[in-house]
């Protein structure tokens, strides 16, 4: 039988590795240029994190008319802000309306893309073969590979344990002692839905956050019919939402606002939570903005139900016990870890080696950078989506969208001029990552809390520092003259 790597490569123009949206979108983009390309994707379907993340009440925090594709807009929305299968649904539904599945290999996992200089293209080592491409797009997304913390005696716990983004949904909760490691995003959404159902609910939080009232409601068939039928309609709910967060976005470089903000998250809290002791506990002692600012109506009612208690973070787990911080324990017999993904240490770059030789991750060190968080050095070729210093408080599809019309123009360029290989300026790498450190230190998100903003040296790697207006102007086309631009020489003359 002839041996897996003993196949020859399957060369392309473009790899695009990852099948979620940005997978999709940049797919979109390479289908309308005519481009010979080809999408890997690991798992057995589309749909990247919406397609992982299945627990209780997982959805979006951002308005769905906002988090889609403004050229594909959805009128069958049924709620302001869509819940996880509608957008799962939406991604597979956009791939097929543009026509993409059919460049799509599922079951397709990258190991390595290695950069040829001989062959000026990426080899692209997968456990279906090698690929090779003269251009990749890493569309793996920055939140997909689920982070534990290092706990005393974890590996002692008797229980059933899962992560939030690996539900286990053939374990029954009903009548179950349940707790949770963290307070972010997603067990904001889970803990209100399992406290329905379970005898005791301990949740551990490190740090309280700031949780605002979610402006959400159901969207009427009629209303759906409306956007169907009149487009504008829903583009300019779509205009007037963007607008929003940019004011949100802006507004949170302005004390007052902040404090305006926060007042808003106090009333939230003393609504919900009538214990006075509770009510400290889940008050924040940070400024509003310097985590992520969470969205719920139910956090507060769940928290303060008689069979939920709120401890501290964990030092210790003996057993099926868990001991907080402060000593105070809770016995269970399911662990649910709501602690997020890796971010400063992102797994992709552990698969890239460069021209040099280097492997991506041993250039950042834990301190990823990348030019306007799409290019790098010594990586040719290479396109970043979602990559350092883009995360800002707006849609992912206004990032994404910017990105990938910066991508489409680099192509473009690349087409019209004999160019082999594209490549980023270290020196503008440097000023350019100095300017946005510069100006993050003026930013709420540096304003001294713990986060997954700051890397292990402290150095602010997610945020964005200016507008998303300001974001779509930088990428608003591939300047050659900010790049290294190597050239193929002309073939040689064949005497006659």
């Amino acid at each position: 039988m002839q041996k897996l790597h003993d196949h020859p490569a399957q060369v392309h123009e473009v790899v695009v590795v990852g099948a979620g949206f940005a997978g999709i979108g940049a797919a979109i983009q390479l289908q309308q240029m005519g481009a010979d390309y080809v999408v890997l994707e690991k798992a057995a379907e589309i749909g990247g994190v919406w397609r992982d993340n299945t627990y209780p009440g997982c959805g979006c925090d951002v308005p769905a008319a906002l988090y889609s594709f403004s050229f594909a807009p959805n009128p069958r929305w049924s709620r302001l802000f869509a819940k996880q299968a509608e957008i799962r649904d939406y991604t597979v539904e956009t791939a097929r309306q543009f026509g993409v599945l059919d460049h799509v290999r599922l079951n397709t996992h990258m190991q390595e893309a290695r950069w040829s200089d001989t062959e000026s293209c990426w080899h692209i080592q997968t456990n279906q073969g090698v690929f090779k491409a003269r251009f990749v797009i890493m569309a793996c997304g920055p939140m997909h590979v689920p982070t534990r913390p290092a706990i005393a005696g974890w590996d002692s716990f008797t229980g059933r344990h899962f992560h939030s983004s690996q539900w286990d949904h053939s374990l029954d909760l009903k009548g179950q002692r349940v707790a949770v490691i963290g307070t972010g995003a997603s067990a904001i959404q889970f803990v209100p839905e399992i406290a329905k159902q379970v005898t005791s609910l301990s949740v551990f939080q490190r740090t309280a956050p700031w949780v605002l009232p979610k402006m959400d409601m159901a969207i009427s068939p009629a209303w759906q019919q409306r956007f169907a039928r009149y487009p504008r309609w829903q583009s300019v709910l779509r205009k007037l939402l963007y607008a929003q967060f940019e004011l949100l976005n802006s507004g949170l470089r302005f004390p007052f606002f902040v404090r305006r903000l926060q007042r808003t998250g106090l009333s939230h809290i003393a609504r919900g939570v009538k214990d006075s002791a509770l009510r400290q506990r889940l008050t924040p002692d940070f400024a509003l903005g310097c985590k992520r600012i969470l969205l719920s109506n139910t956090w507060y009612r769940a928290l303060s139900q008689a069979h939920v208690q709120v401890l501290g973070g964990v030092r210790e787990i003996q057993g099926r016990r868990l001991i907080d911080t402060e000593g105070r324990s809770a016995e269970a017999d399911v662990l649910i870890w709501a602690t997020g993904f890796e971010v400063a240490h992102p797994p992709i770059a552990q698969s890239i080696v460069g021209a040099s030789g280097q492997r991506l991750s041993e250039r950042w060190q834990g301190s990823p950078q990348a030019y306007l968080g799409t290019m790098l050095p010594d990586c040719p070729n290479l396109f970043l989506t979602f990559g350092p210093n883009l995360y800002t408080y707006s849609s992912a599809f206004v990032i994404l969208e910017a990105q990938l019309r910066f991508i489409r123009s680099a192509l473009q360029f690349a087409r019209q001029h004999p160019a082999s290989t594209l490549t980023v300026d270290p020196d503008r790498l440097t000023h350019y990552n100095q300017q946005v450190q510069n100006a993050l230190q003026k930013t709420v998100w540096n304003s001294g809390c713990s986060s997954y903003f700051l890397d292990g040296q402290g150095r602010n790697t997610t945020n964005w520092p200016w507008t998303t207006l300001y974001m779509r102007w930088r990428l608003r086309r591939f300047d050659p003259r900010e790049f290294i631009v190597k050239l193929t020489p002309p073939a040689p003359t064949i005497p006659t």
